[in-house]
């Protein structure tokens, strides 16, 4: 009987890999065919099998920087030019990938890796068996044991085991890259399935990666189950074995997340919500000879939203031209609004404060900033942004490399803010905290501004950097998984999308189209957001009083098991 390996299909190992990044891609929006998840990570692995420990790694590293190509295409879609020449983006897009197929290229070589410990361990033992064979002979058969050794020869308990091992594997590196430079949890695997409603709602407990997990395990059974039906091809229900568990497992947490959302109660009381899309292209947004149309289109725009009354206004990040509370023009425009519709206003503008501690006047912080104005026209709150957008709103390593300032548009940089700020709407008892720009696809910051008394969250996102590419839908997609993790409504509010409002179940209940039925052209929507009754504090998740324990744990487990294969492998050679 042939080995797989035998196989011609098997011989294209560099085209499996490319096809495993290309499926990586289409499992999130705009494609957003969800199954082609559970099938990426398996065919990561299966495209590497049986090759040596360079050529694993390279072979990770293709289907990772295939994937992150496709994904991150909208990176070229920046309207900047580097001296004249569409440079910037397109560098940024290939570095970024770059470095980002880093983790999934780690990840491949620590699940091949792991097999070809377990076989070089076997064959060790048969050698010793085989001492007979001589020369040549005895050469080949050494290598037919290590190749088919691992995932064929192990029991059933060893290849679930190893299963485990690289779902868990897969979340360390998440974690480590929600939180490396600053972090990009930009759609972490999990977040490829938030359409499935009852699934998603074991991240509740787990966070996002308790989804990613239970992907990457079922995807690994079924790499599994497929060597194991080439193996024993006469044997048909051989593959039932390896995909039991993972199957039934998946099953299970459909069927409860079904019976939790239907258990959910009918809202309690509605919060009416206007939410403004102005639709600024970026150009213009670096252009200040337009702030004074911007404002009077934002303006126009409120005003036909607010011919009937609601209870909140809600622009987005980068919609006001100029600083609210340094130009006069802009405050007047805005206070008058709230004041004369009696509405409260939640809006996103630059800021500033004169530097802590420099004896110069003229040095200042400026902050990306966001505030909540009351009906009687008064800032009452002001939060900043805490996670900057690398690149985008600091230059990092700019004291020792200097030059990266010429590869952004920006000048200078924001300042982070250092916590969080509730926005407490007194007079309609309610209360809220914001997440501006990408703040949304952090799990952990989410997090950190839940409170029992918290009614919802609000995000103001300006995603019109990237024309009307696929970074509104990715954006959402992920931002939606914070409304379940926390059990909290959340409101999106976007310069050209994806502006729209989740329920706590995680179900996009509404989503803003203008008239020719786009998400990214100008225009208002109104809606009436269910929200719990006044005074009832809100039961906290398991995952918004413990974190990302579930993350920790697995990240714990993928080093100590890395820590194992490779002592292992030392003895091995050291037997040798």
């Amino acid at each position: 009987m042939k080995s797989p390996w035998e196989i011609p299909f098997f011989r294209s190992r560099y085209l499996l890999a490319i096809i495993a990044g290309l499926l990586w891609t289409g499992a999130f929006p705009k494609i957003g065919i969800a199954g082609f998840a559970w099938i990426a990570p398996g065919l990561m692995v299966g495209a590497a099998l049986g090759k040596s420990g360079a050529e694993v790694f390279r072979l990770g590293y293709i289907a990772g920087f295939v994937h992150y190509l496709t994904m991150l295409y909208w990176l070229l879609l920046i309207p900047y030019r580097w001296h004249g020449i569409p440079f910037g983006p397109a560098l940024g897009w290939a570095a970024l990938s770059a470095f980002l197929a880093i983790f999934p290229a780690a990840w491949v070589w620590c699940c091949v890796r792991s097999l070809k410990s377990e076989g070089q361990n076997r064959a060790t033992e048969d050698r010793r068996q085989q001492s007979g064979i001589r020369g040549q002979e005895k050469e080949g058969a050494q290598e037919t044991v290590v190749r088919e050794r691992g995932v064929f020869a192990r029991s059933w308990g060893g290849r679930t085991g190893w299963a485990i091992a690289g779902a868990a594997a897969w979340v360390g590196w998440e974690m480590v890259l929600a939180r490396i430079l600053g972090g990009f949890p930009w759609d972490l695997l999990g977040v490829s399935q938030y359409q499935m409603v009852p699934l998603i709602q074991i991240t509740s407990v787990t966070g996002i990666y308790g989804l990613s997990f239970l992907v990457v395990w079922v995807s690994l059974a079924m790499l599994s189950a497929a060597l194991m039906v080439i193996r024993r091809p006469t044997a048909r229900s051989v593959w039932i074995g390896e995909v039991f568990i993972p199957i039934c497992l998946a099953a299970i947490l459909f069927n409860l997340g079904f019976r939790q959302v239907r258990s959910q109660n009918e809202p309690e009381r509605t919060l009416k919500v206007l939410f403004v899309q102005p639709s600024i292209p970026q150009t213009l947004i670096w252009d200040s000879n337009n702030d004074a149309e911007r404002l009077h289109e934002l303006i126009r725009l409120s005003e036909q939203g607010l011919k009937e009354p609601v209870d909140l206004v809600i622009w987005p990040e980068s919609a006001v031209p100029r600083m609210l509370r340094y130009d006069q023009t802009t405050f007047d425009a805005i206070t008058a609004l709230a004041k004369s519709h009696r509405s409260w206003i939640i809006l996103a503008s630059d800021d500033q404060e004169p530097r802590h501690g420099s004896a110069n006047r003229e040095e200042a912080d400026y902050f990306n900033s966001s505030f909540l104005i009351n009906p009687e026209g008064k800032i009452v709150e002001r939060y900043i942004k805490r996670n900057l957008v690398i690149f985008g709103e600091y230059v990092p390593l700019q004291n020792w490399l200097p030059f990266l300032k010429y590869f952004t548009p920006i000048e200078g940089g924001f300042t982070p803010g250092t916590q969080a700020v509730p926005f407490e709407l007194k007079g309609l008892g309610l209360k809220t905290h914001v997440l501006i720009c990408f703040e949304d696809v952090f799990p952990q910051l989410a997090r950190k501004d839940m409170d029992s008394d918290t009614d919802f969250l609000i995000n103001l996102t300006n995603d019109g950097w990237f024309g009307e590419g696929a970074a509104q839908w990715q954006q959402a997609a992920s931002a939606l998984f914070r409304a379940v993790e926390n059990r909290a409504p959340l409101l999106r509010c976007s310069n050209n999308g994806l502006t729209c409002w989740i329920d706590a179940a995680g179900r996009l209940r509404q989503i803003f189209r203008d008239e020719h039925g786009s998400v990214y052209g100008p225009g208002v929507m109104r809606a009436e957001v269910s929200l719990r009754k006044p005074g009832q504090n809100r039961p906290l998740t398991f995952y918004t009083r413990h974190g990302d324990w579930f993350g920790w744990s697995c990240l714990a487990a993928g080093i100590v098991w890395a820590g194992l294969k490779a002592f292992r492998a030392f003895k091995v050679r050291a037997a040798e």
